[in-house]
């Protein structure tokens, strides 16, 4: 390991320093006293480490996710701790569930303080304990000394198996402590993850001999792409992509299908290849028997049983595990007749209800399709147009589709979106929200105007959470409560904090609006009046589909 001549600094110093190192190029924040001195040493740094700060702190963790969700790679947030902490904490649970590398950095009260529950400003009981619970990994920084090892341990476990927040907490005093410190000149390196060689032998073997084989992506997926197409093409096997797994296989692709068609594959399948995912609704909701063998990829290797083990569990990176199976497959491959044709006529079966059940979000979706560019990213939320857009939004490249996954954040798109195009400014990016998620973190068009974030923004809004007064209306009788709003006009909203807006009333105006939005390339907002929207849980709440239990 490289290090630096030994000289005197902060902790705050050292930090700062480390981040630098491990590639952090931009930092979300809001300060405060506790990280006073932290932002002081930011400011000599801000030639390589932009700081973008929010108007809340939960803005600043769901930028961060935004962040590493559309590059794949670790971003940082930085908070106040006690309540300006437990703000982020949906943001971080959120990134628990999605896989994605966050960092997340929180002051502390002062050292000698922690644990005493004296009712200084900002003290929780056990703030470390919170955010453990919500990490893979978290700390404390008690000393200069220790800061460039641990910032670079950190970054280790962010980059090594499953992609999971990590965080470090630093008392207020200790941030300015000084004292000399040896410097990690190198970032930090994931460990090593060897692929199993015996296992790949096993799965190319039994996928090779498969009559009808089905393979199923998640985000675990995302950076594997090429090896999924190529081993999908000599399969002739349909490949699945759920909410996480959208871009991992072109949505244009004749094997490509979404979760519908995927159901009716999955009935037939007498081999299923998973990567890099739960198979959470495929093995709870559609079930399984002795028939299915599964074959499952995955970096964790507490994933691969944990509802069922797996005819083959392989633990390993996806891509490289891909690789080594794909340049096996082709000595052990059978001919599937008409597979093709097949997997064309359940697909287009699939589509055609889509279409049919849910219209008018089609329309929509579309009109955002034609709009946005092959690398354009789609931001969803939970809202009508969200629930639609995983089942039938055709995404074309890796990471640029960005859903909140199982845990299902109500209000995380906004924020998330500005993160994402502040990642990757020359990209457009599109978010779409319901006028109930989308005051969650409306207050962000500040953020957006100040930072010059061209955050394209659709508020589909129909006065109410749409989702909780259809269930009332249809399973409680029309007992509708708590379920209505009343809104702001979202035009002169947004207007007022300089942002370009519009209000649009077609699928065709939509799109003009998108087009116009992306090509000036400043913040802009899109209200997009609907009404009452078609039920999509038709197509999702589905009943078993293979009843025999193991």
């Amino acid at each position: 390991m490289q290090t630096l001549a030994i000289s005197p600094l902060t902790t705050a110093q050292a930090v700062v320093s480390m981040l630098e190192v491990n590639g952090i190029d931009t930092i979300y924040c809001l300060p405060g006293v506790q990280n006073d001195p932290f932002f002081d040493a930011l400011y000599d740094r801000t030639n390589a480490i932009r700081p973008i700060h929010a108007r809340h702190e939960q803005a600043c963790a769901y930028m961060a996710l935004g962040h590493a969700m559309a590059t794949g790679k670790p971003s940082a947030y930085v908070v106040v701790p006690g309540p300006g902490f437990l703000n982020t904490t949906a943001a971080l649970s959120t990134a628990y569930a999605v896989n994605a590398p966050v960092f997340a950095l929180t002051g502390q009260i002062q050292q000698a303080m922690i644990g005493r529950n004296v009712g200084l400003l900002h003290e929780l009981p056990d703030q470390l304990s919170i955010m453990r619970g919500l990490t893979k990994w978290a700390d404390r920084l008690r000393s200069p000394a220790e800061a460039p090892g641990m910032v670079n341990e950190a970054f280790r476990r962010l980059l090594s198996g499953r992609p999971r927040p990590v965080g470090l907490e630093c008392a207020m005093d200790t941030w300015a402590r000084r004292a000399p410190v040896e410097l990690i000149a190198e970032p930090a390196r994931p460990d090593p993850c060897p692929v199993d060689e015996e296992a790949v032998e096993r799965a190319v073997k039994l996928l090779g001999a498969a009559a009808r084989p089905l393979i199923v992506v998640g985000g675990g997926a995302q950076e594997a792409g090429e090896w999924v197409r190529l081993i999908a093409e000599m399969l002739d096997a349909p490949v699945m992509t759920g909410r996480m797994g959208q871009g991992v296989l072109d949505g244009r692709h004749k094997l490509s299908v979404t979760m519908p068609a995927g159901y009716r594959f999955w009935g037939e399948a007498d081999v299923v290849l998973a990567v890099g995912t739960r198979l959470q609704p495929q093995q709870q909701n559609w079930g399984l028997d002795d028939s299915l063998k599964i074959i499952r990829i995955d970096i964790d290797s507490e994933e691969l049983d944990r509802q069922r083990k797996p005819e083959i569990g392989i633990v390993g990176d996806a891509a490289a595990t891909l690789k080594a199976l794909a340049n096996r497959l082709a000595g052990h491959n059978a001919k599937r007749n008409g597979r093709a044709e097949a997997v064309a006529e359940t697909k287009a079966a699939a589509a055609k209800r889509i279409r049919e059940t849910l219209a008018p979000q089609i329309g929509y979706l579309e009109a955002i399709r034609r709009a946005l560019p092959e690398d354009g990213i789609l931001v969803d939320e939970l809202t009508q147009m969200g629930y639609a857009a995983r089942l039938a939004y055709p995404t074309y490249k890796p990471r640029t589709f960005l859903s909140p996954g199982y845990q299902g954040t109500l209000g995380w798109g906004y924020a998330t979106s500005l993160g994402a195009k502040s990642a990757r400014p020359d990209t457009p990016v599109v978010s779409i929200s319901g006028d109930g998620g989308f005051l969650f973190t409306a207050m962000e068009m500040a953020t957006a105007a100040q930072h010059g974030i061209g955050v394209v923004a659709v508020v589909f809004s129909d006065g109410a959470y749409g989702n909780v007064r259809r269930i009332q209306q249809q399973s409680f009788n029309n007992r509708t409560i708590a379920s209505d709003l009343r809104n702001p006009d979202f035009v002169k909203l947004a207007e007022s904090f300089g942002l370009d807006a519009v209000r649009v009333k077609s699928p065709e105006e939509l799109g003009t609006a998108i087009s116009r939005g992306i090509a000036k390339g400043g913040p802009m907002l899109i209200d997009c009046p609907v009404g009452q929207l078609p039920d999509p849980w038709p197509l999702v709440q589905v009943p078993r589909i293979r009843p025999r239990k193991s």
